[in-house]
């Protein structure tokens, strides 16, 4: 700015500059000395430390000849590292032209003579004891100054103004100064409103050392409370400076605005330098829409942001813009402003700006709301540089205006308070373009819980019952972060009666293999595949609650785990089928849907996936209800319960009466609940079990290698009464045990979507105690009334169990706390093996079991629903 026909009518935007010092030997500064290094730079910032730095104001008067010229001689000074000259009338137009240069503390080599240029009177309004000034320049650690004023009328009581910021940590304090932090703490508001945009790392008027014992008016704040616009500065002619001195230059503005213009405080809101360092300027508060003296005409509606150099020859640094676009994020965000936009100021001056546009005092005018100063007024400022790079820094922030739009169909504002049954179903806006965005999440309680992509503007979850604050969160293409303002959602369970069992013919839904439901290829490490399930297959579009799925894992390259979980959601913790390297392994799982999807996640490796249906879950009113009944043996081909006594042969089928026998009806019963258990095969094979008097489709129960025992909970239609179960290839014992049924009736229990959640984890001490569970032990896991499950009227919980490190070979019964265990086994395994199966346990007090047979092992317990009266 400095030198241009424009100079006299800068402000305060163009308030600081810097001046190189010459290269070459002389004396070094005291400081320098006392270091042993003539190369360490005065006013550098050392170790920490908050006590207030008092800034040193000496005044040496110019001497007039009386023809229109003034002068200060050369002379030595005290130690200084910014100067200006000022007089005693404030409205007082120079004429003329004020020159002064230093000479270097290092070097003790004089400068060239560098152009001081007026500052705008009245940029803090009118005060007592104003005095005009020009602008301060840096001219770095300096003890000897010259001046000359000359070519017109001068103002009278011109003096120059040499301020030295001091150094943290130095023994000059003027007496009475407390070194205690929070006696010069700036008096702030309360909180100021949340931003969309994240607060980014500010260096306190505390950290770099202000003397609050100059600013005794307290702050002030705009008068509509709102930050409509950003104008960005530069201090002028900037030479090269070391960062470690921004601190001090920040403290030589302050003093020299304060003490020598006669302003309440600081002029800008925020002071960046090269590095990116952010410095917050006049007190009041980062958070709060402080007032500032900063753009002339302007200052009611916007906040400073000054840049700490010249720009005139060579733009910002990529650190120091990144921190423009920040801080100018933040305090757009905070009242849903947008970088790369548009807004209505209301001019306070009548004047022109840079670009010889006239402004009207209490008119409305047009700006970007990240404007250059010369944008409001005469100026060059912030730089012809600077200027060009405002550009980047209005494209390079967060989604802007991001906001909750719906909850559930409901129009949202933000901090409303919102109820759901569970399902969550949020819409939002952002004035952001998709090709500027990259991904949006919907936070629940602060963690992910569904996400999606830029074009996206809905998402889905599943709240568990109780009170959670919702947020949409943007990721932009950039990497920046912006986060909405939070509504409260309040979930409460769907009533029990909303959701009954409809079984269904097992059918195939998806396989990786054949590209059936979803692509072909195997799922790769971290990768998921989602399914849809409602609207096809027979499973109505709409009114689904949950699907009962048997996935079975194939082909897998190394040891990893399967977790099916509701689409739309974020993926819990619990998996739903482990497995080692080319090992295959089935499980039945009961999924909640959401958005009428399924979504399969693999840890590691590839595998490929099946899914078979057995049924789902609907709130329509159709349907089936639940009675337990058992845990009770069925079926046990070694023993010729139920059906011969007689291992089942390769392609050979056996055949079980379900219906009208050990307790469940002989009419009304749609499917049975059957824990299977396959032992003792010859060969590796799979075992399918179907509804008699149907084909038997694809689909298998359990897969198995020869000699191993496995179990697989399933959920098999009863067409006729019966239920077969086919074995593939050479023999095997199948077990089969009961634990309840569904009836169309209507005197059973209705099914509830809850989690998946995990209720116990023995490593962890979740629900029990903290540790494995021994030979012949069992734990007691309580399930009514906590978690989200109500504490009476439950008559079972859908449990996925996992057990794994266990010691020996042995097996896990899982059965309802009150009553005696049977001989049926839910979870059968090998040393070291981790090993997962769906458990449907009926609920008597309140609490289920878990009894380990031999050696020790770690369970784990995911809740993925219960059934209730």
């Amino acid at each position: 700015m400095r030198g241009t026909a424009l100079a006299a009518a800068i402000g305060v935007a163009a308030v600081l500059g810097f001046q190189g010092v010459a290269g070459g030997s002389g004396p070094a500064s005291q400081e320098a000395k006392a270091s042993g290094s003539g190369k360490v730079k005065a006013f550098s910032a050392g170790a920490k430390q908050t006590s207030p730095v008092e800034g040193e104001l000496t005044k040496l008067a110019l001497k007039p000849d009386g023809n229109g010229e003034a002068a200060l001689a050369q002379q030595g000074t005290d130690l200084f590292g910014l100067l200006g000259v000022s007089w005693t009338d404030p409205a007082a137009q120079v004429k003329g032209t004020i020159e002064a240069r230093s000479r270097s503390a290092e070097t003790g080599k004089w400068s060239d003579w560098i152009t001081l240029d007026p500052v705008q009177a009245g940029m803090d309004g009118k005060r007592p004891g104003a005095h005009g000034a020009t602008e301060p320049v840096w001219v770095g650690p300096s003890d000897g100054a010259e001046v000359r004023a000359s070519g017109g009328v001068l103002p009278s009581g011109l003096e120059l103004n040499l301020v030295d910021p001091g150094t943290p940590g130095s023994a000059r304090k003027k007496d009475g100064i407390s070194a205690e932090p929070a006696a010069f703490a700036a008096t702030t508001a309360d909180p100021g409103p949340l931003s969309t945009a994240p607060q980014p790392s500010v260096v306190s008027r505390v950290g770099w050392n202000a003397d609050e014992s100059m600013n005794n008016e307290g702050p002030l704040y705009l008068p509509g409370a709102k930050v409509k616009a950003v104008f960005v500065h530069h201090t002028a002619d900037a030479a090269p400076y070391d960062c470690s001195q921004s601190a001090a230059i920040v403290r030589g503005i302050h003093t020299y605005h304060v003490k020598t213009n006669g302003w309440r405080d600081l002029g800008y809101n925020f002071l960046v330098d090269k590095c990116g360092t952010i410095f917050e300027g006049r007190q009041g508060g980062v958070d709060q829409p402080v007032y500032g003296a900063h753009t002339f005409g302007w200052n009611s509606e916007s906040t400073g942001i000054a840049v700490l150099g010249d720009y005139t020859g060579a733009g910002a640094s990529a650190a120091a813009l990144e921190s423009v676009s920040q801080i100018a994020a933040y305090k757009l965000g905070q009242y849903d402003g947008d970088m790369n936009a548009t807004t209505s100021l209301v001019s306070g001056a009548d004047q022109k700006n840079g670009f010889g546009t006239p402004f009207v005092t209490g008119q409305s005018y047009p700006f970007k709301t990240v404007s250059g100063h010369r944008d409001g007024f005469n100026t060059e400022c912030p730089g012809d540089s600077l200027y060009p790079q405002l550009d980047s820094i209005r494209t390079s922030g967060p989604a802007a205006r991001l906001k909750i739009a719906t909850v559930n169909g409901t129009a949202a504002e933000a901090n409303g308070s919102y109820k759901s049954t569970g399902p969550l179903t949020v819409d939002w806006s952002t004035s952001t373009a998709n090709g500027q965005l990259a991904k949006f999440d919907l936070l629940v309680d602060g963690v992910p819980a569904a996400s999606t992509g830029a074009s996206a503007r809905t998402a889905t979850t599943v709240l568990a019952t109780g009170t959670h604050t919702v947020r949409i969160q943007a990721t932009a293409a950039n990497g920046k972060v912006s986060t909405s303002l939070p509504v409260t959602v309040v979930a409460e369970a769907a009533a029990p009666k909303d959701s009954k069992f409809v079984p269904v013919t097992p059918k195939r839904l998806m396989d990786t293999r054949e590209g059936l439901g979803v692509p072909k290829a195997k799922v790769g490490p971290g990768g998921t595949v989602t399914l849809t399930v409602a609207g096809a297959n027979g499973i109505p579009a709409s009114g689904v609650t949950a699907v009962v799925l048997n996935v079975t894992a194939t082909d897998p390259t190394v040891a990893s785990y399967v977790s099916v979980f509701p689409s739309g959601t974020t993926r819990s913790s619990a998996s739903n089928l482990n497995f080692t390297a080319g090992q295959t392994i089935p499980n039945l799982v009961v999924v909640p849907v959401v958005d009428g999807k399924v979504s399969f996640y693999n840890n590691d490796g590839t595998v490929d996936l099946l899914a078979d249906v057995t049924g789902y879950f609907t709130s329509s009113g159709v349907g089936s209800t639940h009675v337990n009944t058992g845990p009770k043996r069925l079926m046990d081909t070694r023993e010729g319960l139920g059906v011969p006594k007689a291992k089942v042969g390769p392609g050979g089928t056996v055949t079980l009466t379900v219906a009208g026998a050990n307790g469940i009806p002989a009419s009304g019963v749609t499917a049975v609940v059957l824990n299977v258990t396959a032992t003792d095969p010859t060969v590796a094979s799979y075992v399918s079990v179907f509804p008699s008097g149907t084909t038997r489709s694809s689909a298998s129960n359990l897969n198995f290698t020869a000699g191993q025992t496995i179990p697989n909970l399933v959920v098999v239609p009863v067409v006729d009464g019966k239920v077969s179960f086919y074995n593939n290839d050479g023999t095997v014992d199948l077990l089969a045990d009961v634990t309840g049924y569904f009836t169309s009736s209507g005197v059973g229990s209705t099914h509830v979507n809850t989690g998946p959640k995990r209720l116990m984890d023995t490593r962890e001490g979740l629900g029990v105690p903290k540790a494995k569970v021994g030979p012949g032990g069992t734990v007691t896991l309580t399930v009514a009334g906590a978690n989200g499950i109500p504490a009476s009227g439950v008559t079972a919980v859908v449990l996925n169990v996992t057990a794994t490190d266990p010691t020996v070979a042995s097996y896990v019964s899982v059965f309802p706390s009150g009553t005696t265990r049977s001989s049926a086994s839910n979870l059968n395994f090998t040393a070291g093996q981790t090993i997962p199966n769906l458990v449907i346990v009926p609920v008597v007090d309140g609490k289920v079991s878990f009894y380990n047979n031999d050696g020790s092992v770690d369970l784990i317990a995911d809740v993925t629903g219960y059934f209730a009266k």
